[in-house]
Formats: structure tokens, C-alpha cells, sequence
């Protein structure tokens, strides 16, 4: 079977065709367009069987995998690092698109299990909404903060609770407050507010979207105890597909919940870890708080734990890991739930065909 690697720019794709033994067999660069699109299937077409790489770039690679996996082709997705080292190993010096795209078929070559790229579904538009939302939340955080030193000179007597201006009643308050100033302070405080009231509706809205899609998509990740639908929807889009884990404890070491070996001889030690996607790790510790605070199973854990000698940080993270394997067994039924539905509709569509046909005859 041929594999191609593909190293993805803006402007250009550069393809590369390897044997079964990693020899070259053939090259070619198209631009990165429609026609370019076009070309390269064309060519591809001329190999018969093959095994389709990519590097792991998405944001360069998303209308190119759509072409591939819409042609047919299987995608899989190389990561840089990868590529490195097999770069480090090449008996070409050097660094080039064609050298890159060799990398990148060799590394499909040599390597199993590496991510399958998939079509669009709602874990992308989970990911690109928590993630505008969040932009959003940060600039609005910081128009607040230059509103609060504006009000502090017009009206240092006006009480502005913590965290509160986001709340219409808020609004209304500051506005009746500042609304017989006169002045440029007095200006630019109005047009702050009405920039983090324009900001608050898109906030709420964008979260109503949110929540909407993981409600339908996503009902028992929804369902663990203590996880909000903006927590559910972070841990969704960071997470790109939990069919690519092989185990709860490869999504642990992921998130950072699953601690970092530091022993030798007979002494054992773990200490704990600071890597790991910090937005799962982030949510996944919200639920944490929300389960010690309300009572339940997880405040039961907790207890038990600190009963047994652990401090309430240990407690605390010891349940955080819990609810990630927790929330590994919710996506992985969320997602059989899905493909059993998307593999259902050709069967549906097909028995409705037969029946029409049959009558027409």
C-alpha cells in the first residue's frame, strides 16, 4: 500500500507518496484552493489503495481533511514532534516541504494508532463557542476593571458589588448614578457600559447555544454529578473526540488528574501534576467543588478521605480524578449513542427507498 504525507501551508499543500519500505515513489505541490483541492484527488486516484497523513495543523488542515474524507480517503494526523525526530533520522539534510511531507508518511508508516481525523460535528462548534465566549468573558473582565477606576473618581460613593457589573440591575444603578455628569471620564464610563452590556447579551446568548447543543449531543456527560453545561461544553471541545483515548487513564494523564511518578528502589512516590489540558483540568475541578458542596456521593468520598488521613487539597484531588474516569465513561456513551444514530439514517433512508420502489411497481 502507498502512504502519502502531506505538509500543509497557507498558500500550498506538498505531497509526498512513500512504498510499504519508505522509499519515494512520487511528489507533487498544489495550491492550497479548489483546483488545487481537485488535483491533488486526482492524483491520489492514480494510486489505487492508500494511507492518507497529515500534520496535526488544523487550523490549516480543515477544508483539506473535509476534501479527503469526503473523497473517501482515511486522514490520519501526525503530530509535529513526531516528525521531528523522523526528520533527525532522514538521510536527507535538511528541512523542506517535501522532506516534511516525507516525515509525515513515514511516521504513518511506522506508527499505529495515531488520531483519525473525522468531519465536523458539535464537538467543534462546542469548541469554537466556549472559546469565543471566553475571549469575550476576558475582554468584557477587562472593560469592568477600567469602569470600576472611572466610577471611583465620578462617584467613590456608589456601592458596585463584587462581580456584579454584569447584572441588568447593576446596570441600571450606574447608569442613574452617572447620568447627570458631565466631563470626558463621565463620556468614556458610558460608553464602557453600554460596550459590557452589549458584551453581556452575546455572553448569554452564546451560552444558551452552549448549553442547547449539550443538552441534545451530550446527555450523560450533562448527567455527572456537579458538571454545568459550560463545563460539559470546555471539557467536550478540548477533548476533540474521546474515542481517542484507550483508556480512562490516557484521558487522566491528558487532563493532568492523574499524578506523575518520582520514585526508585522500594520508596514509592507520586507527586502531582502540572501539565495536562488546564481547561478540562479546570472544569473537572469546578465539579469537584460543586460535588464536596452539595452533598452526595462525592462529599461522601471526600470525607472518607480525609477521615483516612488525607488533607482536604489531597481529598480534593483525589475526587477530581474520579470524576474524570467519571466523565470518560459519560463521553464514551455519548459518542456510541451518536454513531449508532448517524450508522441508523442510511438504513432508514434505504428501507423508505425499497418501500417506494415496491409500490411503483
Amino acid at each position: 500500500m502507498i502512504t502519502v504525507g502531506i505538509d500543509a501551508h497557507k498558500d500550498s499543500y506538498t505531497l509526498v507518496a512513500i512504498d510499504e519500505v519508505g522509499k519515494r515513489v512520487a511528489a507533487l505541490t498544489v495550491p492550497a484552493r479548489k483546483a488545487g483541492h481537485t488535483r491533488m484527488l486526482e492524483w491520489l486516484d492514480g494510486f489505487g489503495m492508500v494511507k492518507v497523513a497529515v500534520e496535526d495543523c488544523r487550523h490549516l488542515t480543515r477544508a483539506l481533511e473535509a476534501s479527503l474524507l469526503l473523497a473517501g480517503h482515511q486522514v490520519l494526523r501526525v503530530h509535529t514532534r513526531l516528525m521531528a525526530g523522523m526528520r533527525r533520522s532522514s538521510r536527507e539534510p535538511g528541512k523542506s516541504d517535501p522532506i516534511d511531507a516525507e516525515a509525515v508518511a513515514r511516521v504513518a508508516l511506522r506508527e499505529d494508532h495515531l488520531p483519525t481525523a473525522h468531519l465536523a460535528g458539535p464537538d467543534r462548534d462546542l469548541k469554537l463557542f466556549s472559546d469565543h465566549r471566553k475571549r469575550l468573558v476576558e475582554h468584557r473582565t477587562g472593560l469592568q476593571a477600567k469602569l470600576r477606576w472611572f466610577l471611583h473618581e465620578l462617584v467613590p460613593d456608589l456601592e458596585v458589588p463584587s462581580r456584579g457589573i454584569r447584572r441588568p440591575a447593576v446596570f441600571e444603578q450606574i447608569t442613574r448614578a452617572i447620568a447627570g455628569v458631565d466631563g470626558a471620564v463621565a463620556e468614556i464610563a458610558r460608553d464602557l457600559l453600554a460596550d459590557i452590556v452589549a458584551l453581556t447579551q452575546r455572553i448569554t446568548a452564546i451560552e444558551r447555544q452552549l448549553t442547547a447543543i449539550v443538552k441534545v449531543e451530550y446527555p450523560m456527560l450533562l448527567a455527572v454529578p456537579g458538571m454545568g453545561a459550560l463545563g460539559a461544553a470546555a471539557i467536550i471541545g478540548e477533548t476533540a473526540g474521546v474515542n481517542r483515548f484507550t483508556s480512562k487513564d490516557a484521558f487522566a494523564r491528558f487532563n493532568g488528574t492523574a499524578p506523575i511518578p518520582v520514585w526508585s528502589g522500594n520508596n514509592v512516590k507520586v507527586r502531582l501534576s502540572r501539565g495536562g489540558n488546564r481547561r478540562i483540568n479546570t472544569s473537572l475541578h469546578m465539579a469537584a467543588v460543586t460535588q464536596q458542596r452539595l452533598g452526595g456521593e462525592g462529599a461522601v468520598y471526600f470525607a472518607k478521605q480525609v477521615s483516612a488521613g488525607k488533607t482536604r487539597v489531597e481529598a480534593l484531588r483525589l475526587l477530581r480524578r474520579r470524576i474524570s474516569d467519571r466523565v470518560f465513561a459519560a463521553l464514551r456513551q455519548d459518542e456510541a449513542a451518536r454513531a449508532e444514530t448517524v450508522h441508523r439514517i442510511p438504513i432508514t433512508l434505504n428501507t423508505t427507498l425499497k418501500s417506494i420502489l415496491t409500490a411503483a411497481a
